[in-house]
């Protein structure tokens, strides 16, 4: 995808995973990428190798639900590549897992911290210097827990749920900007997440074979396409790789 070429991409939770996948993918379709985790060792580690097969990426450490920590990762970027045009908040943590009168209040509070309050910053920290430079795309992954509860996740769809709800106000808020947003639900995906949630036996979610899950792969091309001029018209929206229709337009 040659309009990504020259393009810089920021992958928050890109250590492993779908993060990973994503950042892997966006190089592969010309885009540096800059991959951030708290463990920043395995994200640099994933840079190195994206690097070692001829593309552009640097990784961070960062904790998402810390400001400062975000904003140091924003500076670094463009530093490291004069530019930001792309941020995919794809860092998350389903934890706590169990009845909420059960749940650990702190560990309730991080949850929201990670998925909700770690995705606003993300936001606010690239919408000033992407509204000076007249756009930039930004990728909330959500998730089909934003629009239904399911039990022992009560954190967890209540941070998706948020996420939902800022990302429609981001779009309202920039409507015209050139800002393009967009929510993206990735399915029931091949995740250490995933090997989580099986092992709680709490849900539907819990008893999905591991071969039912889809590869890391597929939602990684979805945000990639999310990224070209052809989703323009999914702006504002909530991408799902459970509508046929849009894996279709994606190339699967």
């Amino acid at each position: 995808m040659d309009e990504l070429q020259g393009k810089v991409a920021l992958v928050t939770g890109a250590s492993r995973g779908i993060g990973q996948a994503a950042a892997e993918a966006l190089a592969q379709a010309g885009a540096a990428v800059v991959l951030a985790a708290r463990d920043g060792a395995a994200a640099a580690k994933v840079a190195e190798g994206i690097a070692a097969s001829g593309g552009k990426a640097a990784g961070f450490a960062c904790d998402v639900a810390n400001y400062e920590d975000v904003t140091r990762l924003i500076a670094a970027t463009r530093e490291r590549f004069g530019r930001l045009d792309i941020l995919v908040n794809n860092a998350g943590v389903i934890q706590p897992i169990g009845p909420l009168w059960e749940a650990d209040p702190k560990d309730w509070a991080k949850n929201i911290e990670i998925n909700l309050t770690g995705a606003y910053y993300g936001v606010r920290a690239v919408l000033p210097g992407m509204l000076a430079a007249g756009g930039g795309t930004i990728i909330n992954v959500s998730s089909g827990a934003a629009h239904r509860p399911l039990e022992g996740w009560s954190a967890y769809c209540s941070g998706k749920a948020g996420l939902a709800m800022l990302t429609r106000a981001i779009a309202l808020e920039t409507k015209d900007r050139g800002i393009r947003i967009f929510g993206f639900s990735p399915g029931t995906v091949d995740t250490e997440m995933q090997v989580k949630i099986r092992a709680s036996g709490i849900n539907p979610i819990s008893k999905i074979p591991r071969a039912e899950l889809q590869p890391v792969t597929r939602p990684a091309k979805a945000i990639v396409y999310l990224c070209t001029k052809a989703a323009d018209d999914l702006i504002g929206e909530e991408a799902s790789m459970r509508d046929d229709a849009f894996v279709k337009r994606v190339g699967m």
